[in-house]
């Protein structure tokens, strides 16, 4: 019984979770009450707040349902053996992160609520160091397998690995948000990676390892 109650309440909390992923995208996150999160989720009021503490914590564990798995899908390319250049691993990992993009509709959802419908002022005011955190990951990431790369003689010559960390997170963020925003619904998505493969192209040296 104590097991079956459990697995009842691990169950509510997704519900919640996807209730709220619903309503966010909707009517984005500042007109999203927990009363309306609860009615989509078709539960309590209450039942929200036994799970959550507040809009705010439903907000971050949505976006860690899809974060992790999607981190780890990227990482798992960055890292992988079987790129003898670091530049290869990097044009992986980038494309598979467009991929799971274009072909999941609730990660897509989720970045379209943390870029286009989520104001972070009031409650939310606070929490936006905490939301930029991965942006902020990924850039130390790029700059490590950039350092690597010009170490293994590999980045092309003179090419500084933190500049070129700093202008393919540059990069990553214009292509999500264009995908999301003012080129949706265009061809995009297919021509991306071709333009990640031309984006590595120019920090190519002429040394292999």
């Amino acid at each position: 019984m104590v097991r079956k109650t459990k697995e009842e309440a691990e169950q509510t909390r997704k519900d919640i979770i996807e209730a709220a992923r619903r309503t966010f995208h909707q009517y984005g996150v500042s007109r999203s009450t927990c009363e309306r999160i609860a009615k989509a989720a078709g539960v309590t009021r209450g039942a929200v707040y036994w799970h959550f503490r507040d809009k705010a914590e439903i907000f971050f564990a949505m976006r860690e349902d899809v974060f992790r798995p999607l981190i780890e899908r990227t990482d798992a390319l960055l890292y992988a053996e079987r790129f003898a250049d670091p530049l290869d691993a990097i044009e992986a990992s980038l494309t598979e992160f467009f991929r799971v993009l274009d072909d999941c509709a609730v990660v897509r959802e989720v970045f379209e609520i943390m870029i286009s419908r989520c104001e972070y002022v009031d409650e939310f005011a606070s929490v936006q160091e905490e939301v930029g955190r991965p942006a902020l990951d990924f850039l130390d990431k790029m700059q490590r397998m950039y350092s690597k790369a010009a170490e293994l003689g590999t980045l092309r010559a003179g090419l500084d690995p933190l500049a070129m960390a700093q202008d393919t997170w540059a990069y990553t963020s214009g292509l999500l948000n264009l995908l999301l925003g003012c080129q949706n619904g265009t061809d995009l998505g297919q021509r991306i990676p071709g333009m990640i493969a031309t984006h590595m192209a120019l920090r190519r040296g002429g040394r292999g390892v």
